[in-house]
């Protein structure tokens, strides 16, 4: 695994570098298998020690290709909320953060639109896009899920959610974890990505 976006002190991957000749959904089942065994053998694995040795892997919806947007331009934030704000953390704090701008995409033929937010001292280019939709809550966690955007080549995104992860705070409330803000709670259930499992 490759250095971790620190967003919650949790280990991802570099998802966004598939390359187009690796079968989309083989390259999301390999993803994932890499990610089951950082969470059973990492050295910064989310889960508590004494849970790694009978992790059985994270439970997830079917891998949906059409819930993948490619080609997507970060547009002018042009709502009302200040782009400089602090965005609340699980464990009570406040975390610095911009409003980068806006990511507009048509799930089923209704109109989504996500703000994508950056961290002071992150990486330039790589934004964050944590979410609520119609699973968050049941069959999803209730302080949302994320994305991490890097920008292609051209200067646009993709925005995957297959690739839609949980903040470590679901498995460990030692992580401090930022929370969804209200505005990107969408109008549609995702059924992509990570989900919660039977407990």
């Amino acid at each position: 695994m490759t250095e971790p976006h620190d967003h919650d002190s949790q280990a991802h991957g570099n998802e966004h570098h598939h390359h187009e000749h690796v079968d989309y959904g083989d390259a999301i089942l390999a993803f994932r298998a890499d990610k089951d065994d950082y969470f059973r053998t990492g050295t910064r694995s989310p889960l508590p020690p004494a849970e790694r040795e009978a992790f059985a892997g994270l439970p997830y919806f079917a891998v949906d290709p059409d819930l993948r947007f490619e080609g997507l331009t970060l547009q002018p934030y042009m709502r009302s909320e200040p782009t400089s704000f602090a965005i609340p953390t699980s464990d009570g704090k406040l975390r610095p953060a911009n409003r980068a701008g806006l990511l507009r995409f048509t799930v089923g033929g209704v109109p989504c639109v996500l703000t994508a937010y950056t961290f002071d001292g992150g990486e330039p280019g790589s934004l964050f896009v944590p979410f609520l939709d119609g699973t968050t809550g049941v069959e999803s966690y209730g302080a949302g899920r994320y994305l991490d955007l890097d920008a292609e080549h051209d200067g646009t995104y993709v925005l995957d959610f297959n690739l839609a992860y949980h903040p470590s705070c679901v498995y460990d409330m030692r992580f401090s974890c930022p929370l969804t803000p209200p505005e990107n709670r969408l109008p549609v259930r995702i059924e992509a990505g990570e989900k919660l499992g039977p407990h």
